[in-house]
């Protein structure tokens, strides 16, 4: 049961995704691209949470689970949210970040191998340097962007803004708590998404 809600949270995603792509494919905004590959990137991480759950987790995995989900979505979203905003250098500054996020996903030694089949936590087989760091400081500038245009923007598109907003504080906790299990962090992923796809394409 937990790989196929974890499996389902994969197709909605790459299915929110795919939408973005083409509406991007027919406005061409900046924008949509960032937010279309944090979603994208949701999807590869709840893939991941699908495959640990169906066959157990091993390194390959849990490199491929910590780069999409732990060091790419939330500085993806907010790469998204500032161009939205017309900061226009967020895109080469997304581009350097997403370059380095992956060769760190590469190269991060492990301090033990990955095994078993709940979801590992970075504590027990990342250092602090680089990888934790990194992902700390992806997540909490992203996040931050997200929030801060959403809330500044507010009056402008209240609808679209408030479910940007709550689909940050459902991937927040679904992050934060612990013990929920592949299928419980892939139900919060999933309604995350939904709730991030409805705010970015809603009018207002």
């Amino acid at each position: 049961m937990n790989a196929i809600l974890a499996f389902a949270a994969a197709l909605v995603s790459l299915r929110l995704a795919a939408e973005l792509v083409r509406r991007l494919r027919r406005r061409g905004s900046r924008e949509l691209a960032a937010w279309a590959a944090a979603l994208a990137a949701y999807a590869v991480a709840s893939a991941a949470l699908a495959a640990g759950a169906a066959g157990g987790w091993h390194d390959a995995t849990f490199r491929v689970y910590y780069l999409f989900g732990g060091l790419l979505t939330a500085p993806l979203l907010g790469v998204g949210s500032l161009l939205r905003a017309g900061f226009r250098a967020a895109t080469p500054v997304g581009l350097v970040y997403s370059g380095l996020a992956l060769g760190v996903a590469l190269a991060m030694p492990l301090t033990h191998p990955v095994t078993g089949s709940s979801i590992p936590s970075a504590q027990d087989h990342l250092d602090v340097l680089p990888a934790r760091a990194l992902a700390i400081a992806g997540n909490s500038l992203g996040t931050l962007a997200v929030v801060a245009v959403a809330l500044a923007t507010i009056r402008k598109r209240p609808r679209g803004n408030v479910l940007i907003l709550a689909g940050v504080a459902v991937a927040a906790a679904g992050s934060a708590l612990t013990g929920l299990g592949e299928a419980g962090t892939s139900s919060f992923l999933a309604v995350a998404a939904a709730l991030l796809y409805g705010g970015v394409v809603s009018p207002r």
